[in-house]
C-alpha cells in the first residue's frame, strides 16, 4: 500500500506558556482518534509545539483506506424463509439494511442453527478525499480559556493566523475562521521569515533555519546544556525548578541562556523573597555557590540567538533591580508591623461570606486545635505553643510581601515571627501549619505544627460542607480534596489514633459556637465519610494495594486512618497465599451470609446443644478479647484466622436453622456476633480469588 507523510500545523498568536503543551497533546490525540475512526493506517505520529504553533507529523499514512469485507448475521432460517422457501419480510429488511439483494443472502450454521448472512464489500476511500474533514477536528478543540476575534463565531485559545496542511507534496483544502491552509509557515517572529514547504519532511529543518526549534524536548535539552556549561565555566550551581523550566521551554522558540548580576546589598533580603521575585516576575533561575548560598547573579533564557547578549543582560538587570527594590521596600515596611496589629486586621478580611472573617476562622482553629491537643494528651507547655501558633498563623496575610507574593504565606510568617522574638517552635509552626501543600510536599516537622495544620484544614473542609459546598466531579475551587489528603497524610505519618469522627466533631463544635448550622452535623458527617474514604482510596492505590483489598477495607470502619492502611497491607500479604487464605475467607463468608438472617445478637449458653457451639463461642470470646489489646493489624488478622477451624466444625456438625425457634435464634445470634467481629476488620466477601 502506498504511503505519504501528513503535516498539519496551526499557527496562532502567542499562547500562554501553561497551555502550549496541553494544546499540542490534545491536537495529537484528536488527529490520532480521527485516523482510527476513518480506518487510515500510519506508521508514527509526532507532535510539535512552540508558543506560536502546534503541529503533528503523521509518518507513513496510507493513501487509501483498506477495502472492507464484513459478514453480517441475520435472522434464523425459520424466520427468514417460509415453508415454500420464499424470503420473509424480515429477510428482505435484513438485505436492504446491508445494501445487498436477497439472492445474495446465504445460510450459515451457528451453534447448530442456520442463520442468514450477508457479505458486505466496500472499497476503501482515497485518503486525500477524507482529509478535509480535519477542519472539524481542529475547530472542535477545547481550551481552559477561549477568545473570539473579528467577526468569527469560533472560540479558540488564540486567534488562528496561518495553517499548513500537506499530504506528501499535495496541499489539503482546509479552511477555519477565514484562514485557508497553505504550504507557508512562519519562522521566528524577529529573526526568521516565512518558509514555503515542498513536503512534510522539510518542516523541522526549514524552521530550524529560521530560528524555530519546533521540538520542545530539543529546546529543553538545549537550555539544560547551556546552563550546565555556564555552571562549569563560572564555578556556580544553578538549581533548575522543573516547573519553571517547563514554562521557559514554552516561552521561547529559539533558546539562548545568559546571566546577569544584581547588587549584593539585595542579598540581605530573605532567600525565598529573592528567588520568588526572580521566578514569578521575571522567569529567572537563581545562582548559588558550591555551598548552596545564593549569589548576586541570575540566569535567564532569551528567545533569540547569541547576538548582543551584553545588552540583553543589562536590560534584564535593570528590570530585576526595580523588582528587588520593591521587594526590599515591602520587606522593610513589614518590619514596622507588630504581630498583634496584623491579627487585628484579619477581622476585616472575609474568609467566606457565610463562614465569617479570617479572624473568625482563627478563633475556630484555636478551639479545634485545643481539642486535638487534649485528645493527644500533649504537655501543657506544648498545648500553649499550639494555641500561640493557631493564634498568629495567619498574621502574615496582611503583610506587603504576602500581598505581592501570596505563595510566600507561611514563609514570611515564620521569618517575621522570629524577628518578633517568638520561640523557634511557634515561628516554625506558622510555616508548618500550611503543610503539606500538595502531594509529595514536606510534612510538618513538629507535633505542634501538625496539630494546627490539621485544625486549619478541618476548619475549611467542615465549614464548606456545613454550608453545602461539597466538591463534585472535577470542581473543587477551595482545594478541599488536597486539604483532606493532607490530613490523611499527617495521621498516617504520625500514626495518630485520633478518629476522623473526633476530628470532625471538634471542628463542628467550633462552628456550632459561632452559629453556623445550615446543615445538621449528621448530614455533614455522612458526606465527610464518603469524601475522606475517597482520599483513603487514593492513599491505598499509591501503596500498591489491590482493588479488591481496597474495597474490602473501605467497606469496614475507616475512622482510624493509620489502621486502614495497616489493615490493607496485612490483608494484601494474607491473600498472597491465595488457596490457603481462600479457605479461611470461605468460612468467614458462610458466617456472614447466615448472620443476615439474625434479628438479634443474643447468645444463651444454656441453649447450646452441641460441643462445637460451645467451642465456637469460646473461640469468639477469646479472639474478641485478644484483638482489643492488639495494635498490630497483622496480628489482629492472624487472630481472626484462628476462627476458621471452630467455624468449619460448627457448620459441619450443626444445623443452624434448627426447628426449635429458640435454638435457631441462639445460633444465628452467635453468627451475628462473629460476623460483626470479623467484618469489622474488612468485608471479606469483596476479596477476589482466581
Amino acid at each position: 500500500m502506498s504511503k505519504r507523510d501528513l503535516l498539519l500545523e496551526i499557527g496562532l498568536e502567542e499562547m500562554p506558556a501553561r497551555f502550549v503543551a496541553q494544546a499540542a497533546t490534545q491536537f495529537k490525540e484528536k488527529v490520532e482518534k480521527w485516523l482510527a475512526q476513518e480506518r487510515l493506517p500510519f506508521d508514527q505520529i509526532t507532535s510539535y509545539e512552540t508558543p506560536r504553533r502546534f503541529a503533528v507529523l503523521v509518518s507513513g499514512l496510507a493513501e487509501k483506506q483498506p477495502d472492507r469485507n464484513d459478514e453480517a448475521k441475520g435472522p434464523a432460517r425459520k424466520i427468514a424463509q417460509d415453508e415454500a422457501g420464499n424470503w420473509s419480510k424480515a429477510a428482505q429488511g435484513f438485505a436492504r439494511s446491508n445494501a445487498v439483494e436477497v439472492d445474495q443472502l446465504y445460510f450459515k450454521e451457528v451453534n447448530g442453527v442456520e442463520y442468514i448472512h450477508a457479505r458486505k464489500s466496500e472499497a476503501g476511500k482515497e485518503t486525500k478525499e477524507l482529509l478535509p474533514q480535519l477542519s472539524d477536528v481542529i475547530a472542535g478543540m477545547s481550551f481552559p480559556k477561549n477568545m473570539r476575534w473579528g467577526a468569527n463565531e469560533l472560540k479558540y485559545l488564540r486567534p488562528i493566523r496561518w495553517m499548513v496542511a500537506l499530504f506528501g507534496e499535495e496541499l489539503i483544502d482546509l479552511e477555519i475562521a477565514g484562514v485557508h491552509a497553505g504550504r507557508i509557515t512562519r519562522g521566528h517572529r524577529f529573526l526568521g521569515k516565512e518558509v514555503e514547504l515542498g513536503s512534510p519532511d522539510e518542516y523541522v529543518s526549514k524552521l530550524a533555519e529560521q530560528y524555530v526549534v519546533v521540538n520542545p524536548e530539543e529546546r529543553r535539552a538545549t537550555i539544560v546544556e547551556q546552563i550546565r556549561r555556564m555552571e562549569q565555566e563560572q564555578g556556580w550551581k544553578i538549581p533548575m525548578d522543573e516547573g519553571l523550566l517547563d514554562e521557559v521551554v514554552h516561552l521561547v522558540e529559539y533558546p539562548t541562556a545568559l546571566f546577569g548580576t544584581f547588587e549584593e546589598e539585595f542579598l540581605s533580603i530573605p532567600r525565598e523573597v529573592l528567588v520568588t521575585s526572580m521566578r514569578e516576575h521575571q522567569r529567572y533561575f537563581p545562582v548559588e555557590n558550591a555551598e548552596g548560598q545564593l549569589l548576586n547573579h541570575f540566569v535567564t533564557v532569551r528567545n533569540g540567538d547569541s547576538r548582543a547578549l551584553e545588552n540583553v543582560a543589562k536590560g534584564n538587570e535593570k528590570v530585576l533591580r526595580a523588582r528587588l527594590s520593591d521587594a526590599r521596600f515591602f520587606y522593610e515596611e513589614d518590619q514596622k508591623l507588630s504581630i498583634e496589629s496584623c491579627t487585628k486586621r484579619l477581622e476585616s478580611i472575609v474568609f467566606h461570606e457565610e463562614l465569617g472573617t479570617i479572624g473568625d476562622k482563627v478563633r475556630r482553629v484555636r478551639k479545634t486545635a485545643a481539642q486535638i491537643a487534649d485528645k493527644l494528651a500533649i504537655s501543657q507547655a506544648e498545648a500553649q505553643q499550639v494555641d500561640r501558633i493557631a493564634e498568629i498563623a495567619k498574621f502574615d496575610l496582611v503583610t506587603n510581601m504576602v500581598g505581592e507574593f501570596p505563595e510566600l504565606q507561611g514563609i514570611m510568617g515564620e521569618d517575621y515571627a522570629r524577628k518578633a522574638k517568638e520561640s523557634d517552635v511557634v515561628a516554625r509552626g506558622v510555616f508548618e501549619h500550611y503543610l503539606p501543600r500538595f502531594a509529595g510536599d514536606q510534612m510538618p516537622g513538629s507535633t505542634q505544627g501538625a496539630i494546627v495544620s490539621m485544625a486549619d484544614k478541618l476548619d475549611t473542609i467542615v465549614g464548606c460542607f456545613a454550608i453545602g459546598i461539597v466538591p463534585t466531579g472535577s470542581q473543587d475551587p477551595y482545594g478541599l480534596r488536597r486539604m483532606a489528603a493532607g490530613i490523611v497524610s499527617i495521621l498516617i505519618e504520625r500514626n495518630w489514633t485520633l478518629s476522623l469522627e473526633q476530628l470532625w466533631d471538634a471542628a463542628l463544635s467550633a462552628y456550632a459556637e459561632q452559629g453556623v448550622n445550615k446543615r445538621t452535623a449528621e448530614d455533614v458527617k455522612k458526606d465527610l465519610i464518603d469524601f475522606f474514604a475517597l482520599r483513603l482510596k487514593n492513599v491505598l492505590q499509591e501503596n500498591g494495594i489491590r482493588y479488591d483489598v481496597i474495597d474490602a477495607v473501605l467497606s469496614a470502619n475507616v475512622s482510624l486512618v493509620p489502621a486502614v492502611l495497616a489493615k490493607a497491607k496485612a490483608l494484601m500479604a494474607a491473600v498472597a497465599s491465595d488457596e490457603e487464605y481462600k479457605l479461611i475467607v470461605e468460612q468467614f463468608n458462610r458466617v456472614n451470609n447466615l448472620a443476615q438472617k439474625a434479628t438479634a445478637d443474643d447468645v444463651n449458653e444454656s441453649l447450646f446443644a452441641e460441643q462445637v457451639e460451645r467451642d465456637l463461642y469460646t473461640a469468639y470470646q477469646s479472639v474478641s478479647k485478644e484483638i482489643e489489646s492488639l495494635d498490630d493489624q497483622e496480628k489482629v488478622l492472624a487472630s481472626l484466622a484462628t476462627l476458621k477451624e471452630p467455624i468449619k466444625s460448627f457448620f459441619d456438625q450443626v444445623m443452624v436453622m434448627a426447628e426449635d425457634p429458640a435454638v435457631r435464634a441462639n445460633r444465628l445470634g452467635l453468627l451475628l456476633r462473629l460476623s460483626r467481629l470479623i467484618f469489622g476488620y474488612a468485608d471479606f466477601a469483596k476479596l477476589v480469588f482466581a
